[in-house]
């Protein structure tokens, strides 16, 4: 009997990847949704089996740990998961002067956004090398195409992310095995969140809503893979920057980013 194919995604419970589990299971697509919030992963796996008649199982993990993709994948290969498909959302921000920011909460960020990310990508990988088929979709942010002065750890990280996942889809793109590189902008608040209320600064291009964000990374995703960057303000602020002295951009962004 063959296996069922999962789609992994990780920072299920809330955010983009609460909208790439839907967009998934309305696609027919089984999932393993990962977050530290059992009690938010429970209810979004019932959601999805009894909305969509997928599998859905949810694991409890905690991804900012040392170690914590090997750890997962390990989980999954017990459980005989097979996962065609592998989301790498999970994140968080963190905002101030570096030097003042917890150490220990910086390192989860690194471990978080890029540790985790190579460790889950290196342990499913060859399953789907082997199989000739397969994605992965790594979602960065636009912050990694720029130094961010009060955000520099976070910009840093999705600087580290997409240049990995871009060079990874190179290696791979004979293999069958398709690579998407999300970098959206800010994304609205979150109505099902209960800080989604909140007052926010306006930002250049303005906020992104998150169906759409998932809607132009599966169609990238289905056309073979690349590099996805939603809105037209913002594939516009990528391509104005190449035409700023590399120094002069940290100064400016430094204006509009300190707290």
């Amino acid at each position: 009997m063959t296996r069922p194919d999962y789609a992994l995604v990780t920072g299920a419970s809330q955010g983009l990847g609460k909208f790439f589990a839907r967009a998934l299971a309305a696609r027919k697509q089984n999932v393993v949704l990962v977050a530290r919030s059992g009690e938010k992963l429970e209810a979004l796996a019932g959601e999805l089996r009894d909305s969509h008649k997928v599998l859905a199982e949810a694991l409890v993990c905690d991804l900012a740990a040392p170690s914590a993709g090997r750890q997962l994948a390990l989980r999954l290969r017990e459980r005989d998961l097979s996962i065609g498909l592998l989301v790498n959302n999970a994140g968080f921000g963190l905002q101030g002067e570096f030097v003042k920011l917890p150490l220990e909460r910086q390192l989860e960020m690194i471990r978080l956004h890029d540790s985790a990310a190579v460790e889950l990508t290196f342990e499913l990988l060859p399953h789907m090398v082997g199989r000739g088929r397969g994605g992965i979709i790594n979602v960065s942010s636009m912050a990694g195409f720029q130094p961010i002065p009060y955000a520099a750890l976070y910009s840093a990280t999705k600087a580290f992310l997409t240049t990995f996942s871009m060079a990874l889809r190179e290696e791979l793109r004979r293999s069958g095995v398709k690579v998407v590189t999300l970098c959206p902008g800010r994304l609205r608040a979150d109505p099902e969140e209960a800080d989604g209320q909140e007052e926010r600064s306006k930002v250049p291009g303005g906020e992104q809503g998150h169906e759409e964000v998932v809607k132009e990374a599966l169609k990238k995703l289905d056309a073979g893979g690349g590099l996805v960057i939603p809105g037209r303000v913002n594939r516009l602020t990528v391509a104005a920057q190449r035409l700023i002295p590399p120094n002069a951009v940290p100064k400016i962004v430094a204006r509009m980013s300190k707290p």
